[in-house]
């Protein structure tokens, strides 16, 4: 059976509650959208396999709760995440500015290596907008990261954000994950070898017993 994918990547989504989070994650990994809103409870994920570079990328995508009081348990999956994507709503300004608390954890709890991306969504709700594009571009700037605006309604930019924090994350692992693929292909090759070796053995007792 041909293998699913070649690496494993965990993508984390931080931002306040109700910005879109999980609107978006739906809209990227089962193209579907759902306009009522159900928080999430603590933390939920999904799956999802891309092809980059002939590479086979399995991402694990991390829902986690905007609200306080699970902030306790989402900083948990910090630690063990290669990429971050940090979601506002722009038509809410106080979401826009707590990016700056969630950068902050970002920075105490995830590893040196993570890669960030910064989404502002409901791009579609422009007449309720509060947050401009302009500031949404400059954020990001300062905090050195690529910025998108996106719609998990119309899915406006949904797959070209998380498919560019993904090949950020492999550019950002590239020599590891070229380590792993060669080791897999130098099993392979020596799983091949041994296999033929033992074909080649069961010739010879063949052989020799036909002779005697």
């Amino acid at each position: 059976m041909a293998k699913q994918y070649d690496v494993l990547f965990r993508l984390l989504m931080l931002g306040d509650s109700g910005v879109g989070k999980t609107c978006m994650l739906r809209r990227f990994t089962e193209s579907e959208f759902d306009p009522s809103h159900i928080s999430t409870i603590g933390v939920d994920f999904k799956m999802k396999t891309l092809e980059l570079d002939g590479i086979k990328v399995r991402v694990q995508i991390w829902d986690t709760a905007g609200q306080e009081r699970y902030q306790t348990i989402t900083k948990q999956y910090y630690r063990r995440a290669q990429g971050i994507i940090f979601v506002y709503d722009i038509t809410s300004e106080s979401s826009f500015q707590h990016l700056m608390k969630w950068a902050g954890d970002v920075d105490e709890f995830a590893p040196d290596k993570v890669q960030r991306v910064l989404i502002g969504n409901k791009s579609d709700e422009e007449l309720s907008r509060q947050v401009t594009k302009d500031q949404g571009s400059k954020l990001a700037e300062t905090y050195g990261m690529e910025f998108f605006e996106t719609s998990a309604s119309t899915s406006s930019n949904i797959s070209e954000a998380f498919t560019r924090l993904t090949e950020l994350v492999l550019q950002a692992h590239h020599r590891d994950v070229d380590n792993l693929l060669g080791a897999l292909d130098d099993y392979l090759d020596n799983h091949a070898l041994e296999e033929e070796n033992k074909s080649e053995g069961t010739d010879v007792n063949t052989h020799r017993t036909c002779a005697c």
